[in-house]
């Protein structure tokens, strides 16, 4: 017999490719991930996993039973949702995390709902980069993230997880008052190719909407200067250290008197945020009213 308990470690190695990193994922030791993955291996008789200098990689009979790890652990997390949904459901703690901006575009807006409307639910809520809250839903460490596509991010139909679109939204070209596009209309981003400029450090998700949209315009930006905070690429801006693409919604509430804020010329630069759960946790009666409130403040937005 397959213990549920030892497929979430197997899919936690497959996804952090090093028993150490798993090990850290899962809050346990290393010794003990190996040794669940030992227990694995006589459980089913196979070799699951090859070890290496690099980290770890599922063997073919590793590959094939991820496969069904996948659709065992999303059929729990119905039965849990079942069971939670009969128990009545309706008081509990969801966690969920968030990249700044959406907790003040949708988050907090949801959270404000779900107190006139589910008043047992309690949502706490943890800040983490785009690119990092999904990995906390998959290693069960957040119940809920608000995320930003990616390169590398799992795709729409990864059976591990459930997207739910939210919004998506432009990026505004930033450039100093005295810049010479300053007075124009909207920006042209190949004006912009011999420009110093200022952005979020590589891996973070708006970084990749920067070079790729400078990389469609036929130039790769040379950044100058990198933050991962909008009000710190602003106010770079604004002291003339160089131009910035910055998503719409960061710019709001910020001192805006050194730069000027102008639409990209032709097709903008897009950030799509959508909320993700664990497949099969979608209904669960908890869950679920959390995802409609952000669903609802992100259309209300």
């Amino acid at each position: 017999m397959i213990e549920a308990r030892r497929l979430h470690i197997l899919r936690a190695v497959a996804d952090h490719r090093t028993v150490t990193a798993a090990a850290a994922a899962l809050y346990l030791t290393p010794s003990a991930v190996s040794q669940q993955l030992t227990a694995l291996e006589q459980e089913t008789g196979h070799r699951l996993v090859e070890r290496s200098a690099k980290g770890v990689r599922l063997t073919p009979a590793g590959e094939i039973l991820l496969g069904h790890t996948h659709a065992v652990l999303a059929q729990l997390e119905r039965a849990e949702a079942e069971l939670a949904a009969y128990g009545a459901g309706s008081a509990g703690t969801v966690t969920l995390a968030s990249f700044a901006t959406g907790i003040g575009l949708v988050v907090a807006p949801a959270l404000a709902r779900l107190a006139r409307t589910a008043p047992g639910i309690r949502v706490r809520v943890q800040d983490a980069e785009g690119d990092a809250s999904l990995p906390m839903v998959l290693d069960r460490q957040v119940d809920v993230a608000v995320a930003v596509e990616y390169r590398g991010a799992p795709d729409a139909d990864d059976p591990r997880l459930t997207p739910i679109p939210l919004y998506a939204e432009p990026f505004d070209a930033v450039v100093p008052v005295t810049h010479r596009l300053a007075g124009e209309r909207e920006v042209p981003l190949a004006e912009l190719a011999k420009d110093p400029w200022i952005g979020p450090y590589p891996g973070n998700p708006c970084h990749d909407v920067v070079v790729l949209a400078c990389e469609h315009a036929g130039f790769q930006p040379r950044l100058e200067h990198s933050s991962d905070d909008f009000r710190a690429v602003v106010a770079l801006a604004s002291a003339d250290a160089g131009v910035a693409l910055v998503p719409r919604s960061a710019l709001r509430g910020m001192d805006l008197a050194g730069v000027v804020v102008r639409p990209v010329d032709g097709v903008a630069p897009t950030r799509r945020v959508f909320a993700a759960v664990r497949r099969g946790a979608e209904e669960h009666p908890l869950i679920r009213p959390v995802l409609d409130a952000l669903v609802e403040a992100a259309t209300v937005d």
